[in-house]
C-alpha cells in the first residue's frame, strides 16, 4: 500500500529588524499561492532571534502590512524567541556526534583570511582554522572540555561530498562541501542558534513541506540539507524565487524605504496594482 503524500505546509517567516518591502511580497504572496494550488495551509513565524535589531513597532507593521496585502495564516504566529528549548537540545545532539566544534574566530578573522569584502553577499569558505586537527592538543582539550558560551560553534561540512538538491523553481542543484560552502555557524558565542540551525529546527518541528523563499538564500539551502542529515530529520521540499531589484538592479533590502510596503501604501498604491506589475 502506497501512504498518500504529506499534506502540503508552507510558511511566511520574515524578521521584525526592519519594514518588509517589495520584494518581502513578492516571495510570501508565492509562498501563499503554492499552498492554496495544493490545498495546504500557511503558517506565520516570526524570526525574532536578533535581539538587538527586532524591535516590537517593526513586528506590529510587519503583521499590519501582511495583512494589507492580502496575506493570511491558518494557525497562530510562532516566534522563535519562545524556542530556544528546541534549539539547545538539536545543539547538544550535533555535539555528541562530533558533528560541531568551538571556534574562537570572528567574522571579520573569516572575511580576512579569506581576502574577501566585508559586504560580500555571502560568508566566504571557512579556512579551518578552528577545526580540531589544526590547534594543539592542550587548546584542544580545553575547549572541548569547556561551556557552550565560550565560543561559537561550527558544524564540519564533509569535504568533498556533493549536496544536492532540485528546486521547485530553479531545478537541479548541486554544491561541494569544502569547495562552494564551508564549516558553517551553528550557536553563536551570544548564547543563541545560528539562522541555519533555526531554521532547520523550525521547519522539522513544524512540519513544513515546502519552504518558499529568496535565491538568494540558495546557499543556505545546502547547509542545511547537511544540518537535516545530521539530526536525523526529513528536509521539505525547497522553492527559491527570483529576487526584486531596484531601478539600478541591486536586490531589496530593509534599508530600501522608498519600496517599502508601508511607504507604497501611504503613496496610494493598492497591493492588486503591485501584483499586476509583476
Amino acid at each position: 500500500m502506497v501512504n498518500p503524500p504529506p499534506v502540503y505546509r508552507g510558511r511566511l517567516a520574515p524578521s521584525p529588524t526592519g519594514l518588509l518591502h517589495l520584494g518581502h511580497a513578492r516571495t510570501f504572496w508565492t509562498a501563499q499561492e503554492r499552498a492554496r494550488a495544493a490545498g495546504g495551509t500557511l503558517l506565520l513565524r516570526n524570526d525574532d532571534l536578533d535581539a538587538a535589531r527586532c524591535r516590537p513597532e517593526f513586528e506590529a507593521a510587519m503583521i499590519a502590512d501582511l495583512r494589507w496585502f492580502g496575506l493570511h495564516w491558518e494557525e497562530p504566529m510562532v516566534a522563535q524567541s519562545g524556542r530556544s528549548a528546541l534549539y539547545g537540545a538539536a545543539f547538544e545532539r550535533l555535539r555528541e556526534t562530533g558533528a560541531i566544534y568551538p571556534c574562537s574566530c570572528s567574522r571579520k578573522d573569516v572575511f580576512a583570511a579569506a581576502g574577501a569584502p566585508h559586504e560580500a553577499a555571502d560568508e566566504p569558505l571557512y579556512p579551518g582554522t578552528c577545526r580540531p586537527e589544526n590547534l594543539a592538543e592542550t587548546e584542544r582539550a580545553r575547549r572541548a572540555a569547556g561551556r557552550r558560551e565560550e565560543h561559537s560553534w561550527r558544524f564540519r561540512v564533509p569535504d568533498g561530498a556533493p549536496v544536492e538538491f532540485r528546486d521547485g523553481r530553479f531545478g537541479p542543484q548541486r554544491a561541494i562541501a569544502g569547495r562552494e560552502i564551508g564549516d558553517f555557524l551553528v550557536w553563536r558565542k551570544d548564547g543563541g542558534p545560528s539562522y541555519q540551525l533555526a531554521c532547520v529546527v523550525d521547519d522539522a518541528g513544524l512540519g513544513i513541506t515546502e519552504v518558499v523563499r529568496g535565491a538568494d538564500l540558495l546557499l543556505s539551502t545546502f547547509r542545511q540539507l547537511l544540518l537535516y542529515h545530521a539530526l536525523g530529520l526529513t528536509p521539505p521540499a525547497f522553492y527559491h524565487c527570483p529576487l526584486v531589484t531596484d531601478d539600478k538592479g541591486v536586490r531589496l533590502a530593509k534599508r530600501h524605504d522608498a519600496l517599502a510596503l508601508r511607504t507604497l501604501r501611504e503613496q496610494g498604491r493598492t497591493p492588486a496594482q503591485l501584483r499586476a506589475e509583476w
